[in-house]
């Protein structure tokens, strides 16, 4: 039994709720839908006493935004604040690398350990090859990989940042042009890499981008307002059964 000021839940409540919270353990929903509703209840008690209504508000973020409304003077993010952001990351804001690459994959399972280990040694053995005459690449890829481009000579065509799996880009952006001396797995297998252009990214002009750093900033902001505000609401409220202090729940980050 939860209790929440003078509202109460019982355990047929908490378990209604737990079908809208998704976890790797039971106890873990479980924990996620007595948040949820111990929180929608303190907002729908903290309205009540404001004198809002809540009855059009669909959704938990909805209701805590009429609150805000009223209770919370949330400051926007000014041009000198986005200025400064811009400048004290400017790795952020670039475009996209491009590489245009083609490749052999050497299928295996992530989790087939024997398999990942013979990909690995095949694939050096081609790299091996194709370091003693490059020319060969088309056919050993025609022959080995695993790959649709594989009817193609490997061939992957010009790739951009997002276009693959990230396992992959992180390593494949931070190489050279040329054979890549080891063979970069991903979870698809063991890929031999053959880097024929490489463009970096090139810097952005703060006025294509300041829009974008307002948004990130003020909703930053709204963020952290949100979760003072419900850590308030908690602290300031009379609640048993339950125990916010273990709680990793994204809204009291």
């Amino acid at each position: 039994m939860i209790r929440v000021n003078s509202t109460e839940f019982d355990d047929n409540a908490v378990v209604a709720e737990m079908q809208y919270h998704s976890a790797e353990t039971q106890d873990a929903a479980k924990n996620k839908a007595c948040e949820s509703l111990i929180i929608a209840e303190l907002i729908k008690q903290r309205a009540k006493e404001m004198g809002i209504s809540l009855e059009d508000a669909g959704t938990q973020d909805e209701s805590i935004n009429a609150l805000l409304e009223q209770e919370l003077d949330i400051p926007v993010a000014s041009d000198e604040d986005c200025l400064a952001y811009f400048s004290n990351n400017p790795n952020k804001f670039k475009t996209s690398p491009l590489v245009s690459v083609r490749h052999i994959l050497i299928p295996a399972a992530p989790d087939d350990a024997n398999a990942r280990s013979e990909a690995l040694d095949q694939g050096k053995v081609i790299i091996k090859q194709l370091q003693d005459d490059i020319g060969l690449f088309s056919a050993l890829a025609g022959q080995f990989s695993g790959c649709p481009s594989s009817k193609v000579g490997g061939q992957l065509g010009q790739i951009s940042k997002g276009q693959t799996v990230p396992e992959f880009e992180r390593q494949l952006f931070n190489c050279n042009e040329g054979l890549v001396s080891s063979p970069i797995e991903s979870r698809y297998g063991v890929h031999i890499v053959d880097i024929d252009h490489a463009e970096q990214g090139k810097p952005l002009a703060y006025d294509m981008v300041n829009d974008r750093i307002a948004d990130y900033l003020n909703e930053k902001v709204k963020r952290k307002a949100i979760a003072h505000y419900i850590e308030t609401l908690i602290s300031d409220a009379d609640i048993e059964g339950f125990d916010f202090s273990v709680s990793d729940s994204p809204l009291l980050q």
